[in-house]
C-alpha cells in the first residue's frame, strides 16, 4: 500500500491522491511552470534529511534537487483540487497543509517535511481530495517525470511511495512457506480426468489396475458421475480379511457416495474434511460430473504442516486436557506463520481453523457422552470466529439452530450439550463471551422459525440494540450439524435488512461509532492514561472500524461472504465500492490486520501473552507512516459513507 489519505472512490475515475506522514487537505492545481529557481543545495540540504530521500546517494540527491523546484504559498491558496492533474510530489518546506475530502471533511495535516501527492501519480495522475495552505509558507515540488523516474529506478524511494512492491515480496515470501491452501482452488490443484472402473468390474481387475499404474484408489463412476471409490485399504479390509476371491465386484469394495466437492473449492476446505474423517482421497465434482481427485500427499506439499498436525491431533483427541495443551500451540504457530510472510487472512484462516476443529471435536464427544440429538441441529460461530479472523486473542461466540420439531423438553439435552462444548472451549483457551453471546444462553439456542423472527424484528425495529446484535449475526457461520437448517438464512436475510431503508441507515449509524486513532496534528492518536498509555488498541481502533464497512458493504451488496477481505474483495467485485477505492481499503486493512498480528508475533517471541494493544513508538518510521496513512484511508471512507455518497455505496 502506498501512502495515502484519501480513496479513489472519492473519485469520478476513481483515483487516488495520497498523503504522506499525516495527510491534509488538497486545493486547486499548482502550476509549477513559473515556479523560480530554489538554490540547489539548499533544497539538497532539506531533502536529505526527510525520509525516503535520504536513502538516496549523493549523486541522486544532487540530481533531485537540480529539478526540484519552490513555490511561495499564501493561507486559503489551494494547491491541488480535487479532480485535477497532480504536477508533482510536494514537500512542505515552511508553513502547513490541511487535505479535505470532496465532502470537506478534514482528513488530515501535511507538515514541514511531510510529502503529498504520490499517490495520484502512482494512479491516474488526478487527485481524489484537496490540498490547502492554512498559512504562508512555502513548498518544494518534484516533477511528475522525475518521480516517475525515481520509482523506477530506487527501491528504497519506490518501497516508501508504494507498498506494492514490498507486498510482493511478502507475498513471494508467503508462497515459499506454503500456506495457499486458503486462497487454492481444488482446480489447480487436483489430479483430472482421475481412472475409473465400473461398479461390476471384479475387484481383481481393479487391483491389477491400482498396481499398473501405480495409485492407491480408483474412483467408481457411471457415464461420467461419481458413485463410489475403492482403496488398496478397502481391498485389504473388506475382501482378503474376510477371505473373499477376486472375482468380486467393485461394489462391494468400494465407499459408496463418497464425500466430494467442487473444483471451486478452496484446497483448506478439502484437507480438513480429509482430517476430521481420517480419508486420504477427496473426489472432485462439477455439476454433477467426476472431473478430478485429490489426495492427502498432494495437499500436504502445499500446507502448513504445524496447522495439519493441531487439527489431526485435535481430531483424535478424547481429553479435553490433550486438546487444551494441543491448542496452546496457537501462539507459536502463529509467530511462524507471521514470521513467515505469510498474509494476515491466510494466518487468521489457519488459526480459526484449529477453533473449528476444537468445536467439532467437542460436539462429537459431546454426543458420545448424552447420546445422539432429539432433532436436527446446527451449531454455529458469530463475531472474528465465524468471520475466519482469529489471532492470538479470541473469546468464543457461537449459537445454536435447532429443528422446528423440538420442544421444550428437547431443551435440556442442547443445554447440556451447549455447556459441554463451551467449558471445553472455555478450557482450551476461548474464554466465554463477556457479553454471553454463546449457545449456552437460552436466548441463541432457539428453533429456526424463532431465529427467522428474531431477525425480521431486528429489521423491522432497528433500535441500537437490534443493530448490535444484527452486526453480530450478519457474521454467521456454521461450523458443524445439519447446514439445511442455515441454508437461504442469510441470504433472505440479507434481502430484507437491504430492502429496508431506516434499517440500512441505522446501521451505517452504527458502523461509525469505531474511528481509527488518528489526531489532528501529529497523526495517530494514542491512549492517554492507564495500563495501556502511549498505545492503540489494534482491535478496536484499527480492524474493527473496517470490519464495519466490510459489514455495511456485504448489507448493500447482498454480499454472503462473512470474512472481511472477502466481503471488501467483491464489494469492489460487484461495484459496491468504486475499483479505486476498494484497492485502497484493501490495502489500507491489509496494513492494519498485519500491523496488529506483527505486534502480537513478537510479544510471543519475547515471551509475553499477546494482546492487541501497539506503542506506534515501537515501529520503524516508515512502518508508523504507512499505518498512519492507513488509518487515513479508513477514515476517509467512513466519511464518504457517513455523507451517504452512493458512488461508494
Amino acid at each position: 500500500m502506498s501512502r495515502w489519505a484519501l480513496p479513489p472512490s472519492i473519485t469520478p475515475g476513481g483515483s487516488f491522491f495520497p498523503v504522506l506522514r499525516t495527510g491534509a487537505k488538497l486545493g486547486p492545481l499548482f502550476l509549477a511552470e513559473s515556479a523560480e529557481a530554489m538554490d540547489t543545495n539548499k533544497i539538497k540540504s532539506f531533502l536529505s534529511s526527510r525520509h525516503p530521500f535520504d536513502a538516496l546517494t549523493d549523486a541522486e540527491l544532487e540530481h533531485v534537487a537540480s529539478r526540484t523546484t519552490r513555490r511561495k504559498m499564501t493561507k486559503g491558496e489551494a494547491l491541488v483540487e480535487f479532480g485535477h492533474m497532480v504536477p508533482g510530489l510536494f514537500v512542505v518546506e515552511t508553513g502547513y497543509v490541511e487535505i479535505t475530502s470532496p465532502e470537506n471533511v478534514l482528513i488530515s495535516v501535511i507538515h514541514i517535511g511531510d510529502a503529498f501527492g504520490e499517490r495520484g501519480l502512482l494512479r491516474d495522475g488526478r487527485a481524489p481530495v484537496t490540498a490547502t495552505c492554512q498559512e504562508d509558507g512555502s513548498v518544494l515540488l518534484l516533477p511528475q517525470t522525475e518521480f516517475h523516474r525515481l520509482v523506477q529506478e530506487s527501491r528504497p524511494f519506490a518501497e516508501f511511495f508504494d507498498r506494492r512492491l514490498s507486498r510482493a515480496a511478502d507475498k513471494g515470501r508467503a508462497r515459499r512457506t506454503a500456506v495457499d491452501l486458503t486462497t487454492t482452488r481444488l482446480a489447480d490443484i487436483m489430479t483430472p480426468d482421475p481412472i475409473t472402473v465400473a461398479a461390476d468390474e471384479t475387484v481383481e481387475n481393479a487391483a491389477r489396475t491400482m498396481r499398473d499404474k501405480n495409485i492407491s484408489c480408483l474412483l467408481v463412476a457411471k457415464d461420467g458421475a461419481l458413485q463410489g471409490i475403492v482403496t488398496t485399504s478397502d481391498l485389504t479390509s473388506r475382501i482378503l480379511a474376510e477371505g473373499r476371491f477376486g472375482d468380486v465386484p467393485v461394489r462391494e469394495a468400494m465407499t459408496p457416495d463418497p464425500k466430494s466437492l467442487s473444483p471451486e473449492a478452496v484446497g483448506f476446505d478439502a484437507f480438513v474434511c480429509m482430517v476430521e474423517h481420517d480419508i486420504g482421497h477427496f473426489p472432485v465434482v462439477d455439476d454433477g460430473a467426476l472431473v478430478g481427485i485429490v489426495t492427502r500427499t498432494q495437499l500436504l506439499k502445499r500446507q502448513d504442516v504445524s496447522a495439519a498436525a493441531m487439527m489431526r491431533e485435535i481430531a483424535r483427541e478424547s481429553d479435553i486436557d490433550a486438546m487444551a495443551k494441543t491448542v496452546k500451540g496457537i501462539p507459536q504457530l502463529l509467530a511462524r506463520l507471521v514470521g513467515g510472510g505469510a498474509e494476515h487472512y491466510v494466518v487468521t484462516r489457519l488459526i480459526t481453523d484449529v477453533a473449528d476443529a476444537c468445536t467439532r471435536r467437542l460436539l462429537v464427544l459431546a454426543e458420545q457422552k448424552l447420546g445422539p440429538p432429539p432433532v436436527p441441529y446446527l451449531w454455529l460461530a458469530c463475531g472474528s470466529q465465524g468471520r475466519r479472523e482469529q489471532t492470538g486473542v479470541s473469546d468464543q461466540d457461537n449459537c445454536l439452530i435447532l429443528d422446528d420439531t423440538a420442544t421444550g423438553a428437547d431443551d435440556a439435552y442442547f443445554a447440556e450439550l451447549a455447556r459441554f462444548v463451551s467449558d471445553g472451549l472455555d478450557a482450551c483457551g476461548y474464554y466465554y463471551c463477556p457479553g454471553e453471546m454463546m449457545a449456552t444462553n437460552p436466548r441463541w439456542r432457539r428453533k429456526l422459525s424463532v431465529w427467522r423472527e428474531y431477525f425480521a424484528g431486528w429489521i423491522r425495529t432497528p433500535d441500537p440494540m437490534a443493530q448490535m446484535l444484527a452486526s453480530v449475526m450478519f457474521d454467521l457461520r456454521p461450523i458443524s450439524g445439519d447446514t439445511r437448517l442455515f441454508e437461504g438464512l442469510h441470504a433472505e436475510t440479507l434481502a430484507n435488512a437491504r430492502g429496508n431503508s431506516i434499517f440500512v441507515a441505522h446501521m451505517v449509524s452504527n458502523s461509525l461509532k469505531h474511528q481509527p486513532p488518528l489526531s489532528l496534528f501529529r497523526g495517530v492518536a494514542l491512549i492517554r492514561s492507564g495500563e495501556h498509555k502511549d498505545k492503540v488498541d489494534m482491535k478496536l481502533s484499527g480492524v474493527v472500524p473496517v470490519v464495519d464497512l466490510g459489514r455495511i458493504y456485504a448489507l448493500m451488496g447482498e454480499i454472503e461472504e462473512v470474512g472481511t477481505h472477502a466481503r471488501l474483495v467483491a464489494a469492489r467485485e460487484k461495484s459496491v465500492i468504486s475499483s479505486g477505492g476498494g484497492s485502497d481499503l484493501i490495502d489500507a486493512y491489509n496494513v492494519i490486520a498485519e500491523a496488529r498480528l506483527r505486534h502480537q508475533m513478537r510479544q510471543i517471541r519475547e515471551g509475553d501473552a499477546p494482546d492487541n494493544f501497539l506503542a506506534p513508538s515501537s515501529l520503524s518510521d516508515l512502518a508508523r507512516e504507512h499505518m498512519r496513512d492507513a488509518f487515513a484511508v479508513v477514515k476517509s471512507m467512513q466519511a464518504a459513507l457517513g455523507q451517504g455518497r452512493q458512488s461508494v455505496l
